[in-house]
């Protein structure tokens, strides 16, 4: 039987998780507030040919819409027997909201010993305040270290704690689903929460680390490396692109590529923490290199020697040949199906309240 899930959650990073989760074939019920439905919904313009926003259409797809007010009796007796005979419930309310209206996520989880509850919070299990993704960018440490050097802090410019943390919250619910399968998933470990703050600042990786290596804060690079050099933008003639040496023999390579045989031959620039130290020279000597010519013409002679560079694509370029449909979304990233559209508000409510989980044809 096909995993069943419960889907509170509005907005982003909730969507995300149960599309991933539908994406590998899971049955997902997307309950949304009877008339408006979920916020994104009307997140626009723009909106495609039929009313449905382009952000709603993004992480929706692969589910069963059910309009249902949880503070109405009749409707949350029926979320309350969908949830019953469910795998999963993921939600992103505030602390406390469900357990108001009827839904105690405790009390279901100690009658149903083979659910996993799955929460997603702004800022971890008891704190009311609303996660909203620009916010965690700035009070995680990202819009610090993005933007120019000298420039104002930066946020990123897709709202990317939300997704983070929408596939953490996937993975922590597959990987609860395995050990429960295999019966070694404890009471308390059942209920995941999963707060766009930790996966935000998990996600500084190498960047944390820095700081907690050297004890000094990081800093903005724009579009350079703090641990790598040559490793950023440059401008060609006609538009940019990037140059991502990994390695020392890389280094070589770009440099002959370049025409830059002195650097080339620069015994003190043959180690990355070399380069490093004389980062200006260094980039100096590419980025007027670079502005002779074309960057197909930099992107052929460095692709000839196998030098990571790439051009800066704008995302209409980028999502040529994707297999990204209009209506679909993006294809899954990892291995999974797009069955179905996004559903329209309450398309399948007649259904799942006359069949329930029958609803969903094998």
């Amino acid at each position: 039987m096909r995993l069943r899930v419960v889907d509170l959650s509005r907005v982003l990073a909730g969507p995300v998780c149960s599309m991933v989760l539908g994406d590998f074939g899971a049955d997902v019920i997307k309950v949304e507030r009877p008339g408006s439905g979920d916020e994104t919904r009307g997140w626009g313009p723009p909106f495609d040919r039929s009313g449905q926003s382009a952000y709603f259409l993004a992480v929706n797809r692969n589910k069963k819409s059910l309009a249902a007010d949880l503070a109405n009796d009749t409707d949350r007796a029926l979320v309350l027997e969908l949830i019953a005979e469910a795998d999963v419930v993921l939600e992103n309310f505030l602390p406390g909201a469900l357990k108001k209206l009827g839904i105690d996520a405790e009390r279901l989880l100690d009658r149903n010993p083979a659910l996993v509850w799955c929460t997603i919070s702004g800022f971890g299990a008891g704190s009311a305040r609303p996660g909203y993704d620009f916010v965690i960018q700035a009070e995680s440490g990202w819009m610090s270290i993005t933007g120019e050097t000298n420039g104002s802090p930066m946020k990123v410019g897709v709202a990317l704690a939300d997704v983070i943390a929408g596939k953490d919250a996937a993975l922590a619910i597959l990987a609860a689903i395995v050990e429960r399968d295999a019966g070694t998933l404890d009471r308390a470990r059942r209920h995941i929460v999963v707060s766009l703050a930790t996966s935000a600042i998990a996600s500084l990786v190498n960047v944390a680390q820095n700081v907690l290596v050297s004890g000094n804060d990081a800093k903005r690079y724009g579009n350079a490396h703090p641990n790598l050099v040559p490793y950023q933008l440059f401008d060609a003639a006609d538009r940019p692109f990037v140059i991502a040496v990994g390695s020392d023999a890389q280094w070589l390579s770009c440099a002959k590529a370049l025409g830059l045989e002195d650097l080339a031959r620069d015994t003190a620039l043959c180690t990355n923490a070399g380069r490093v130290e004389q980062r200006d020279r260094v980039v100096a000597a590419i980025a007027a290199r670079t502005r002779e010519k074309n960057a197909q013409h930099w992107i052929d002679l460095l692709d000839r020697q196998n030098v990571p560079c790439g051009l800066v694509r704008t995302v209409k370029e980028a999502l040529i040949n994707s297999g990204a449909d209009a209506e679909t979304g993006l294809p899954p990233s990892v291995s999974g199906t797009v069955r179905t559209p996004p559903p329209r508000l309450d398309e399948h409510g007649d259904a799942l309240r006359a069949l329930g989980w029958r609803a969903f044809t094998p």
